[in-house]
């Protein structure tokens, strides 16, 4: 919007207070001629207001270009008018005019009155009759230096001490109203009126004036009725009050009445109470939404070990409570927590201030969340720098933190780092305007005069004057708290009403319906649950009289004397960071100062010491300084830095491009990877870190215990996951798989070698001693042990884990059962007498032979079949067996069966261990009772050994462990017993003779001795397991 427009339309509220005066004086007239007292009006309207064709969209709010049409001066006049006539005669001259040479000139005119400095009629601008009234209750001024403990008599009370963010709440709430009387949107036809007072944020005060909103309209009376449904107060609804101490009192006495009442700023969680406060509304968020806002910051930081300072109020009490649960559920430990107490007379109770601060010192604590309200908070910040505090980052509530009360203690900007939400509303840019152009209208003599012939109601003798303070300002008083101050809930507050009163009414675009005069309640009926429109927003409330608004995070920047907030975040339920705008003041994060401007870099400037504050130039700006601030000339709502920043986005360029790294407040240090935390004391963020063992791994960073893996997964120690286990089974591809085949090959050729060559030699002496067709049997058993090796490697099967054992020990038990025939024949020719030789030849030879080997594999076949049907083997997954894989193996349910499965092998090896041990041999025959004898041992031996190994080795690889046992019990008996005959069938074939291998044949002792001395071979180049016995 160009200059011209946007000065012309902050002409528009003084051409609308002509309009009004003209309106009054026809209302006035009409009452007369009803016989009803009405308003004198003898000030002329010397200037009107006419709207232009359509503009652009940019140029105006509604569209419309505005113009003033002023006529020639009449009597009487005053000086504002003739501010109309020299802007309008200077203006085609001075077309750049921007909006705050437009304030000066009206204030430059309004001091060409009887005297410079003279008092403002401000205070009596609060009040303006309307067909409907709205009342109002704003902190204009507080209570600073009153001890209302010392109060004998209800008596008036005098709070001295100015606020200027009170007013500015006062002024929002006029300016809707006036966008509303000026508008047809809303209540076309009607006028809002209203009564603003001034709360002095205190109780006691307030009272006073929900006494005057309450009585009869036209009267100073509450009257006692049975029913109130036909009471018509004076107001229609209340606009206010901005505290929660205030609007827990008021929000009871109003709610009895119904009255409507509508808060700008009052945000304890306990006015969302419906059956206490059935007619309180407000405009702001409640106070656990803000507080939600302040847990996530904290989380976001990860500050998980803070101090909480609430005021010793409802409202710090209650945030305090609500902060500590949100807090609690976020794991954020609450180092200590206080209360401030509230100033009583001239001075706060500093005993307890004292003491919290010392403790907040002495901690490694360096967040402080102070939930408090201005006073309080203004008492603590006063004496944390009279005591020094340690720079700390101070999280603060809406309720001080744009507080001139607080702002202005001497030597804030030493606190440290200053972070606090402020909800964020809708923009309101003319709103500077409208102030310079109020009090420019407040400082003309002629129209204040004007006030006491036109306002003979004001009732002042009763109540008061409005704002005795407010009529001794100037625009300075307010240009600092304009900057910042959060106008928006309190002209939200008014388009709630009036949004309410349109809805009960049904006014349409053409007018509001002939209508009986709408009651508080009726309104009130209408406000709930109910939606409106502020500007660009659309609110509405909910069942609890709430709105849902968005925050702005603010840092809280100096510059120099003055501060600046600076948005650095943003809270719509999620938190929304801008990590380069922020600048963190705190030991350890100290920026390096200098001056720059426009034309120059960045170079080192002094400490920012308390000393050296003091005595900085001027456009001195806490981190950088501008002692060159560029020429003016912006528009009023055009830059946020007209009041003496200068090119304020320099400053933060210059301090985004300094990285730093938030402060740490931890009791205790982030655990590493795959620790959790052994809470030590009460707090949960005080602990030791604690490693996870192998098979378990933290889930979380802010565990307690350590996450067991699931059966399928295993885990490393110090694990942050668990990893899917893999199946472990003797696989063929194993080096021992690899090697245990090479052996079986080898014996399973030797097995074979052999039998081949008994089958070729099946007629020699040698395999008839052997036992022919039982030695040829007993090789293929030995053959057939070898190869039931193979059910062990690879994937464990059902069927495999059942044929394993059966399918060893019954061939095992065929070759047994030869060699124990061939040990008997022996045991019997040489033990027994020869008598007995001839009967019992029969069962070691022949049919008989091949009964007693079926004797013994049906014996072993009986306890085979007992151990498959009592104790059967499974296919098992053991998840524990191993670190990171799960093994699968067959399962043996009972090892007393597994041995009993050996039983009739063992008897078997056993006698014939006993029927060769003790036998003597001829000297001139083969010795058979000797291979015997080493075969069953290297069998007990192999077996024995077994027990033990089988026992202790890992379950993994137990069937290696069997694989190699039958191997080497096959090759002990192989070797003992038919490797040497091997030998001697190829390599001494002339002893391949019955009387060598069975003692027949006529020979005498000469002979023998003479073929034996031929055919012995020599004992150096022979194998010495060959030599004649």
């Amino acid at each position: 919007m160009g200059c011209r427009q946007q000065m012309l339309r902050d002409c528009l509220p003084l051409v609308t207070w002509c309009q009004r005066q003209h309106q009054n004086k026809v209302l006035s007239r009409a009452n007369l001629q009803q016989g009803q007292p009405g308003q004198h009006e003898n000030v002329p309207c010397p200037c009107s207001c006419s709207r232009g064709p359509r503009g652009s969209a940019g140029e105006d709010r509604e569209g419309f270009a505005k113009q003033i049409h002023c006529p020639p001066p009449q009597l009487p006049i005053s000086g504002l008018c003739l501010a109309y006539h020299l802007l309008e005669a200077i203006h085609p001259a001075m077309p750049g005019l921007t909006p705050s040479g437009l304030s000066f000139l009206l204030g430059l005119v309004a001091l060409l009155g009887p005297a410079v400095g003279a008092p403002l009629c401000l205070s009596r601008l609060l009040k303006m009759e309307g067909n409907y009234t709205l009342g109002g209750l704003f902190p204009m001024s507080s209570a600073e230096g009153t001890d209302f403990g010392d109060r004998t008599k209800p008596e008036s009370i005098t709070c001295k001490r100015f606020s200027a963010f009170g007013l500015l709440w006062a002024l929002a709430m006029k300016m809707a109203v006036d966008e509303i009387n000026n508008g047809s949107a809303l209540l076309p036809g009607l006028r809002l009126g209203y009564d603003l007072f001034d709360s002095c944020s205190e109780p006691v005060v307030a009272m006073k004036p929900s006494l005057v909103f309450l009585a009869k309209a036209g009267s100073r009376d509450i009257a006692a009725y049975c029913n109130y449904t036909q009471y018509q107060p004076r107001v229609l609804a209340v606009i206010g009050p901005h505290s929660s101490e205030l609007a827990l009192v008021t929000g009871k006495f109003f709610g009895f009445f119904l009255m409507p009442q509508v808060s700008y700023g009052a945000s304890t969680d306990r006015l969302s109470n419906r059956e206490m406060f059935p007619s309180f509304f407000r405009t702001v968020p409640s106070d656990r939404v803000q507080l939600m806002a302040i847990v996530e910051l904290l989380a976001a930081f990860s500050w998980n070990w803070v101090v909480a300072v609430g005021s010793d109020d409802e409202y710090g009490r209650q945030g305090l409570s609500i902060f500590s649960s949100l807090a609690s559920a976020r794991n954020i430990c609450i180092a200590y927590e206080g209360l401030v107490p509230l100033p009583l007379g001239h001075s706060a109770p500093l005993g307890q201030v004292e003491k919290l601060l010392q403790i907040v010192n002495q901690s490694n604590v360096q967040v402080v969340v102070l939930f408090a309200s201005a006073r309080a908070a203004h008492a603590l910040f006063s004496y944390s720098v009279h005591s020094q505090l340690t720079p700390k980052v101070w999280v603060t509530s809406e309720a001080w933190l744009s507080s001139d009360l607080v702002t202005t203690v001497p030597g804030m900007a030493q606190m440290g780092t200053v972070l606090g939400f402020l909800q964020r509303g809708a923009p309101l840019p003319e709103f500077p305007s409208y102030v310079a152009t109020f009090l420019a209208l407040a400082a003309d003599p002629a129209f204040c005069t004007s006030l006491d012939a036109a306002q003979p109601g004001l009732e002042e003798h009763v109540v008061g004057p409005r704002c005795p303070q407010c009529d001794h300002i100037t625009f300075k008083n307010l240009s600092t708290a304009l900057k910042n101050h959060q106008s928006f809930a309190a002209y939200a507050a008014v388009y709630s009403v009036a949004q309410a009163l349109h809805n009960t009414l049904r006014c349409n675009a053409s007018g509001c319906p002939a209508h009986k005069p709408v009651q508080p309640w009726q309104l009130l009926e209408r406000m709930y649950n109910m939606s409106f429109h502020a500007r660009s927003l659309e609110l509405s409330f909910d069942a609890n009289g709430n709105v849902d608004m968005e925050y702005d995070l603010k840092l809280l920047v100096w510059r120099g004397q003055e501060f600046e907030l600076r948005t650095v975040g943003t809270f719509n339920g999620q938190l929304h960071l801008h990590h380069s705008q922020i600048t963190w003041h705190t030991p350890g994060h100290k920026v390096s100062q200098g001056h720059v401007s426009p034309s120059q870099g960045l170079r080192p400037l002094r400490r920012n010491t308390p000393a050296a504050m003091g005595a900085q130039p001027r456009g001195y700006s806490g981190l950088y300084s501008y002692p060159h601030l560029p020429p003016g000339g912006h528009c009023w709502g055009r830059t946020s830095h007209l009041l003496g920043n200068g090119d304020g986005h320099s400053n933060q360029r210059a301090e985004a491009a300094l990285p730093q790294e938030p402060p740490v407040s931890q009791c205790s240090r982030q655990c590493a990877e795959g620790q959790v935390r052994r809470v030590k004391g009460s707090h949960s963020c005080c602990y030791d870190c604690v490693d996870c063992r192998a098979g378990t791994y933290r889930r979380h960073q802010d565990d307690l215990f350590c996450t067991q893996c699931g059966l399928d997964e295993w885990s490393p120690d110090r694990s942050m996951r668990c990893f899917p286990r893999r199946p472990k089974f003797l696989t063929w591809r194993e080096p021992i798989t690899l090697g245990l085949l090479v052996l079986l090959g080898l014996v399973l050729g030797l097995t074979l070698a052999t039998l081949g060559l008994f089958i070729h030699h099946w007629d020699s002496p040698m395999v008839r001693a052997s036992g022919g067709p039982l030695a040829c049997f007993g090789l293929a058993c030995l053959g057939l042990v070898c190869l039931s090796v193979l059910l062990f490697p690879g994937w464990p099967s059902p069927t495999g884990c059942l044929a394993q054992q059966p399918l060893f020990h019954l061939p095992l038990t065929g070759c047994l059962s030869t060699l124990f025939l061939q040990a008997a024949e022996i045991f019997v020719e040489s033990e027994l007498p020869q008598a007995w030789t001839g009967r019992l030849q029969g069962w070691f030879r022949g049919p008989r032979a091949w009964l007693v080997v079926l004797l013994a594999v049906l014996a072993e076949a009986a306890l085979c079949t007992w151990y498959l049907v009592a104790f059967p083997s499974e296919v098992v997954t053991d998840w524990r067996a191993l670190p990171q894989e799960a093994l699968v193996h067959c399962y043996v349910r009972s090892w007393v069966s597994f041995g009993l499965v050996h039983a009739t092998n063992a008897i078997l090896a056993f006698l014939c261990f006993l029927g060769t041990f003790l036998v003597q041999s001829q000297p001139s025959r083969y010795n058979r009772a000797r291979g015997l004898t080493f075969a069953t041992l290297a069998y007990f031996i192999i077996w024995i050994s077994f027990v033990p190994l089988f026992a202790n080795v890992h379950m993994a690889y137990q069937p290696a462990v069997q694989m190699t046992a039958i191997l080497l019990c096959t090759l002990g008996i192989l070797a003992s017993v038919h490797l040497p005959k091997c030998y001697l069938l190829l390599w001494h074939p002339a002893l391949n003779t019955l009387e060598f291998f069975l003692g027949e044949g006529p020979r005498s002792a000469g002979e023998t001795q003479e073929n034996q001395e031929s055919v012995t071979p020599d004992p150096v180049s022979s194998p010495p397991v060959m030599p004649i016995q």
